[in-house]
């Protein structure tokens, strides 16, 4: 089984110039799941969101041609790809020759399908594209300035979270406090993070200090968000939630995980104004 210290994650690594589908390193999401109480049964569905920002590669004729990178990992996929094997991946096709984009897009599919183990969406667009670097801030109340003292920083303490069994709600929270570290090198992850619920109305307060409690955690991305959920689930028992969370880029990409309730659409991937 693929474990994180076996990685180039935190390692000095020499950038080649040959195109290498083999510096993909997968890591099995079965093994942060299990820690969650979580089987192959989840019940959540979503996806990824990756942006990749530094893709370039040479044409038929040798020139080199850049684009923005929109890929999208299903969340059942049993494996997620280390980030800094993406980009040195991503790397590799500097001087890859491709005779036209949707051939280079077919072999990016292919590569991180196999990696991931389910089928992922690539989209290409041009870097001249009027469509990229559109910037939206999240739909939401903000919660970030309530008056509140705060002394926890980690590990998170899901008994912050609490609920009113006789107020129902419907409504849209957001936090640009969400920080979490990575768990190989200990450097520092930042997000805002979008809760979309219906059920018993949550506790503000102790949903902004629930947060922030993953100040000090160490955890990959998508494990802090699936966290997130099972913890809202567990303690407030919402019949409708989504948490979608837009972390700032590192090393050309962005990873934006959202996970949900089953039946709940997919959001849209515009940039925020901190990515």
């Amino acid at each position: 089984m693929t474990s994180p210290e076996l990685s180039p994650l935190g390692k000095a690594v020499a950038y080649g110039g040959d195109y290498d589908p083999s510096l993909l390193f997968p890591i099995a999401r079965a093994q942060s799941r299990a820690t969650l109480g979580l089987g192959n049964d989840l019940p959540f569905g979503g996806v990824d969101f990756w942006n990749a920002y530094e893709l370039s590669w040479l044409d038929g004729r040798g020139k080199p041609r850049v684009a923005l990178a929109e890929l999208r990992v299903p969340a059942a996929s049993p494996n997620i790809i280390e980030s800094k094997s993406l980009k040195l991946y991503l790397g590799s096709y500097a001087m890859a020759r491709f005779s036209d984009t949707d051939s280079l897009r077919a072999q990016l599919v292919a590569d991180l399908s196999a990696a991931s183990g389910a089928t992922v969406s690539v989209v290409l667009t041009p870097a001249g594209s009027n469509n990229v670097a559109l910037i939206e801030n999240l739909e939401g109340d903000l919660i970030d300035d309530l008056p509140i003292d705060i002394s926890h920083y980690g590990p998170p303490r899901p008994d912050f979270l609490a609920c009113d069994e006789e107020t129902r709600a419907d409504e849209i929270l957001v936090s640009h406090l969400l920080k979490s570290n990575c768990p190989v090198t200990g450097q520092p992850d930042w997000a805002s993070v979008q809760i979309r619920y219906a059920g018993p109305r949550i506790a503000r307060d102790g949903l902004l200090r629930y947060l922030v409690s993953y100040r000090q955690h160490s955890d990959f991305h998508e494990s802090c968000v699936e966290r997130i959920f099972m913890d809202l689930m567990q303690h407030c028992a919402p019949t409708r939630l989504a948490v979608y969370a837009r972390y700032t880029r590192r090393g050309g990409l962005d990873i934006n995980p959202f996970r949900a309730t089953p039946g709940l659409p997919l959001p849209g991937n515009p940039r925020t104004n901190r990515q």
